[in-house]
């Protein structure tokens, strides 16, 4: 059963929201019913055209998410490089870059491609704020740029994992299978177990969206801030590459 967006929507309305990311191919039932509603919509995009079309229905803001993105990365297979240099040359509002940026480096590389700055959600991971397993957090740091996976593409619904068991099974579903169903990879993908990982730390038990430069993230981030200003440092975060 597909959510009921309306009622997001309403709730959302109805709970004061200033600002809100809206996705998919299909948003103007959705982006409609903000703009009435004088909420600033930041719609994720992974094509031009569906950037131009978002921005037509009123999107003010745009995320352009390459295909080195964790989660769904779209179906065309297009990488920041190539987005947002074509971003800069044909888009009438400000865009954000994401996918594949965990440091200062890519940031200034994307302000030089012409975004206003970046997304982060892998990197934040890896922080001692962040709400996570430790354990998953110790993967992530000790991942390379080659542990992720693509699942579901043959849905259309390509979506790129952590390589872990889990995502590695399904994978092998979805090419063996001779049905061609979505039911046959559904329970290893499944959301709930998904969070269980999150939540227990065990890294093969579910799947979790991961963007591919992993190799990236050498240290939490709060860590080093913490080294540079002498404050007291959680010792249980302490991994360092």
């Amino acid at each position: 059963m597909p959510p009921d967006y309306g009622a997001y929507v309403q709730a959302i309305i109805d709970e004061g929201v200033k600002v809100v990311e809206t996705a998919g191919n299909n948003p103007g039932s959705v982006i409609r019913p903000l703009k009435e509603a004088n909420i600033i919509v930041i719609h994720k995009c992974t094509t031009i055209r569906h950037a131009k079309s978002a921005v037509k229905l009123g999107a003010d803001f745009l995320s352009i998410d390459g295909f080195e993105c964790g989660g769904h990365v779209g179906e065309d297979d297009l990488t920041n490089l190539i987005l947002l240099n074509r971003a800069r040359q044909v888009l009438s509002v400000p865009f954000i870059a994401s996918g594949g940026f965990a440091d200062g480096h890519g940031l200034a590389a994307a302000l030089a491609l012409g975004a206003e700055g970046i997304n982060m959600g892998t990197r934040f991971m890896c922080t001692v704020e962040a709400p996570i397993h430790i354990k998953v957090k110790e993967a992530i740091v000790a991942a390379q740029e080659t542990d992720t996976a693509l699942v579901m593409r043959r849905w259309k619904n390509t979506t790129r994992l952590y390589a872990n068991k889990v995502a590695k099974d399904a994978l092998k579903v979805e090419t063996q299978s001779e049905s061609g169903k979505f039911e046959e990879i559904a329970p290893y993908v499944n959301g709930k177990r998904g969070q269980q990982v999150f939540l227990e730390g065990d890294v093969d038990s579910g799947v979790s969206f991961l963007f591919t430069l992993l190799w990236y993230i050498r240290v939490n981030c709060c860590i080093g801030m913490d080294r540079r200003s002498g404050y007291w440092t959680d010792p249980r975060h302490t991994y360092v590459r």
